[in-house]
């Protein structure tokens, strides 16, 4: 693949534009997630990872300071590609060298066993969030101090 792919760390300041096109195409207008619920404070909190291929953004996920992953967005042209793969493990590279012991996520039922490839551990009931059905997972990390 001669395209270049390259993965950012971020914050919200920086980047709002290009995680929020990211999210409202995926998030909002994909699956019909409601505007005033797919914005909030904790996106001015977290760790923000940006996916750019020839510069253009195209996927994001982020990282709150509680270690909750979420809001990973992959735009749907870019989708199996391994892209959500290499996503996912820069945000859990970044968590495990910056200390945390473990990271959560609130995983899209249909989207589990992406996340169990990585490691993750269902806990707790599926649930209803915004109409679609997720499950609580997480994963630990051995990172002693």
């Amino acid at each position: 693949m001669s395209e270049d792919l390259q993965i950012i760390t971020t914050n919200w300041a920086q980047h709002s534009r290009q995680l929020r096109e990211i999210r409202t195409a995926v998030f909002i207008d994909e699956q019909h997630v409601p505007a005033d619920l797919e914005w909030d404070e904790y996106d001015t909190q977290s760790i923000h990872f940006l996916a750019l291929l020839n510069n253009q953004p195209i996927a994001t996920a982020r990282l709150k300071p509680d270690g909750q992953i979420g809001r990973m967005a992959v735009s749907k042209s870019h989708r199996h590609q391994g892209i959500g793969k290499k996503l996912l493990a820069s945000v859990l590279l970044h968590a495990e060298k910056h200390g945390y012991r473990m990271v959560y996520l609130h995983a899209q039922k249909q989207a589990a066993d992406f996340y169990k490839q990585f490691g993750f551990i269902y806990t707790g009931h599926e649930f209803m969030d915004v109409g679609i059905l997720h499950q609580a997972m997480y994963q630990q990390f051995n990172n002693e101090t």
